[in-house]
């Protein structure tokens, strides 16, 4: 959703970079470009003019005047008022300390209430509480049928007295909800109450009765992200009809540009608090404003990412595979192995999503979306149609046998090929990661070097040349430095030990020769 921002404000950045010291030209620049950009990205104007100066104030001060690298220091800058706009801390759930937590969502229709209620429901089971939703939606034509399939596929009961459809009292359907969740010892109950295609006093009047009658602990405005600037019109009519705590964001992996995201929280000062990015059930989290700010800038969201996998992988499992890359296992990493692991990857969720969340993947973002998801079950079918000997031990894969795998997963050859000759390289490389031999290829890192550059053992030719000219090198000609030298050498020959045989030393015929004093006549059999 905040492609287009996250590209703007790259590009501001890239011209800051290389500067040793900003002049206020630069800061002037900066600060219009960041402007167009947050207008661009339609965020509400009095939100652009306060985050232009704050931006604009610090550019400015000590901070980065005095910085050692002050592009740095604006995109930190920047990364901080970002923060503040969005809120600056998350905002948690406020529970009831004794009864059930009564949470209702408010919006217009279309926003995406009856199928965020199933979500947070699922989110607070994984927190270890037991929800129960409670069916007030009854104008819209199979509201509640919509809501009852989400609970049954998030796993959450619903109590739905009434079939809706324009039938039924909301208010009474809210009040025996809590009832029923006391009975049944539910400790969250979740509200979805009915919406218009616009603000109207008949719907404000509805939900303020509603809330009259559960005394929610927690009121959530549920907004589309996609509708732009009429989201704050319609956030603060809400606030004034209804009253709400928090805000949650729906379709936030939308195309739209987004920056009503940006604006509610400080035009009507209530945080956002939970964010819907995807159809799946699972799409769906608590709000940080300091990861979202982290990935408009491209900076990624490692937090959100590790949180998901701690949630996700066994960890048994991924302790085994490390202990069989590193040698410490019993046998070697198989395809067996690698099949696991890359069906604990898919419980992420999607690949493009994952990838997107480590830090300068924007500058990839055409291929991201150009990735297919499926690839990984084509993956998983090649591996399926193998034997569990071939895929303990790929070396044994013939031409026969890709042919037979090739034909059972529904695959070409060259995709099986592809995938045994790629098995192998990732193994040897995740091997030598294991065993503390570093990345391959990586400068600076044990095992590595610049790609392209000769490994050890395959020096150049000239290099080679150097270094035994560097050995058969003479004395200096300087003739002070020539003394020392031969001094050195001398002194370095009585301190070794003799070598009875001579192997290894240096051996002058001629002189030798004298020193036996032989016959004269015996000079003949030297030459």
């Amino acid at each position: 959703m905040f492609a287009t921002l996250s590209d703007r404000l790259s590009d501001t950045f890239k011209n800051l970079r290389g500067k040793g010291k900003l002049s206020e030209a630069d800061i002037d620049a900066t600060a219009r470009e960041i402007r167009i950009a947050l207008l661009e990205a339609d965020v509400a104007l009095p939100v652009v003019k306060d985050f232009v100066r704050a931006v604009k104030e610090r550019a400015r001060g000590e901070e980065v005047s005095q910085a050692l690298n002050p592009a740095q220091q604006v995109i930190k800058i920047v990364n901080d008022e970002l923060v503040t706009i969005l809120g600056g801390e998350t905002r948690r759930l406020r529970f009831a300390k004794s009864g059930p937590t009564v949470i209702m969502l408010a919006g217009l229709q279309g926003a995406g209430k009856t199928t965020l209620a199933a979500k947070l429901a699922l989110w607070l089971k994984d927190q270890d509480k037991t929800p129960m939703l409670a069916a007030c939606d009854l104008q819209r034509p199979n509201a509640v049928n919509q809501l009852q399939v989400n609970g049954e596929r998030a796993g959450v009961p619903v109590f739905a007295p009434e079939p809706g459809n324009g039938t039924g009292d909301p208010v009474a359907v809210a009040k025996e909800s809590i009832e029923e969740a006391k009975r049944k010892l539910h400790d969250v109950v979740i509200v979805d109450t009915a919406g218009r295609l616009g603000v109207d006093a008949e719907m404000m009047d509805q939900a303020a009765a509603i809330r009259d009658a559960v005394q929610p602990d927690e009121i959530l405005f549920v907004v589309d992200a996609m509708i732009g600037q009429d989201a704050l019109a319609t956030a603060q009519a809400f606030l004034d009809g209804v009253g709400y705590d928090g805000v949650v964001l729906t379709k936030l992996d939308g195309d739209a540009r987004g920056g009503a995201a940006l604006s509610i929280r400080q035009v009507t000062g209530k945080p956002v608090m939970f964010a819907s990015s995807g159809e799946k059930l699972t799409d769906f989290d608590a709000f940080h404003p300091d990861r979202m700010a982290s990935r408009i800038l491209d900076m990624g969201d490692m937090l959100t990412l590790i949180e998901q996998a701690e949630k996700t992988f066994d960890q048994e499992q991924a302790l085994k595979a490390a202990d069989k890359l590193a040698g410490r296992g019993d046998g070697q990493f198989t395809l067996d192995d690698f099949l696991e692991q890359m069906q604990q990857v898919k419980k992420l969720g999607s690949m493009t999503k994952i990838l997107q969340m480590l830090p300068g993947m924007g500058q990839m973002r055409e291929q991201l979306e150009n990735f297919d998801d499926r690839e990984i079950d084509r993956i998983e079918a090649i591996i399926c149609s193998m034997t569990p000997a071939e895929r303990a031990n790929p070396k044994i894969i013939d031409g026969s046998r890709r042919a037979r795998i090739a034909k059972g997963s529904g695959r070409a050859v060259s995709d099986v090929n592809q995938l045994v000759d790629r098995f192998f390289e990732a193994r040897k490389m995740m091997e030598q990661m294991a065993r503390g031999g570093g990345m391959p290829g990586m400068p600076g890192m044990p095992g590595g070097g610049m790609p392209g550059a000769p490994g050890p053992g395959k020096r150049s030719k000239a290099k080679q040349k150097k270094g035994k000219a560097k050995q058969k090198k003479g004395r200096s000609g300087n003739p002070a430095k020539a003394a020392q030298q031969a001094a050195a050498e001398k002194e370095k020959a009585s301190e070794a030990t003799p070598n009875p045989f001579g192997i290894g030393e240096e051996i002058d015929y001629e002189k030798a020769a004298a020193d036996l004093d032989l016959p004269s006549d015996f000079s003949k059999y030297l030459k």
